[in-house]
């Protein structure tokens, strides 16, 4: 959901977050039936850094500018991947330094302990905003390369360092085909947590 920044008295703090949960859901009729089901909900707000009066603001968006930010992944089998949009905009008034993803598992399962053969994620952003079949018709590029899905790692140059700028996100969850038996009936709980950080003022 898109919010109205509201800034905040600052506490000399140069990051902003934005939160989001994923729930991840095992089938049990079969091995290779897995439910993943995703959902990005926004929780930031934004801090106002007192070095140079900047605000720091990252948001959450559905892709095509929707008001709330849904991400249904469906049904994944081994070996195959799912992929849903979503947009991270930068829509504080200073540049960043850098913006990081963080995973965490609420309630843990095989499919995230798993680093090998469970739940793996990566993340594209397109210049332009992605299709409705996935598919990027612009300029494309790898911000976080597959590995598993809970960790944490700093997108690599993501459109959004600068100010109002806009990253068209693509999350794609793969389930590799080494996933056995031993994931049926498994089910993950996992937080999503965007954390942008201010770009260091220029002397004066």
């Amino acid at each position: 959901m898109t919010t109205t920044p509201t800034p905040r008295t600052a506490h000399r703090t140069n990051t902003a977050k934005v939160v989001g949960s994923l729930g991840v859901v095992a089938a049990a009729a079969a091995v290779a039936g897995l439910g993943v089901f995703g959902s990005f909900t926004d929780s930031t707000t934004p801090a106002v850094v007192s070095v140079d009066n900047g605000v720091v603001s990252v948001d959450l968006a559905a892709a095509g500018g929707g008001a709330s930010v849904p991400l249904e992944f469906g049904s994944v089998l081994p070996g195959s991947s799912l992929t849903q949009p979503v947009d991270l905009v930068n829509d504080g008034t200073s540049a960043l330094s850098s913006v990081s993803l963080a995973t965490t598992a609420t309630k843990s399962s095989l499919l995230d302990t798993d680093a090998t053969n469970g739940l793996q994620m990566s993340v594209e952003s397109c210049s332009v905003a992605w299709t409705a079949s996935a598919t990027c018709d612009g300029d494309v590029r790898t911000v976080l390369a597959s590995g598993p899905v809970v960790r944490t790692a700093a997108l690599v140059a993501p459109r959004s360092l600068a100010a109002d700028a806009t990253d068209h996100l693509a999350v794609t969850v793969t389930l590799p085909s080494s996933a056995g038996d031993a994931f049926r009936a498994q089910a993950s709980n996992l937080q999503m947590v965007f954390t942008a950080v201010q770009r260091d003022g220029a002397a004066r």
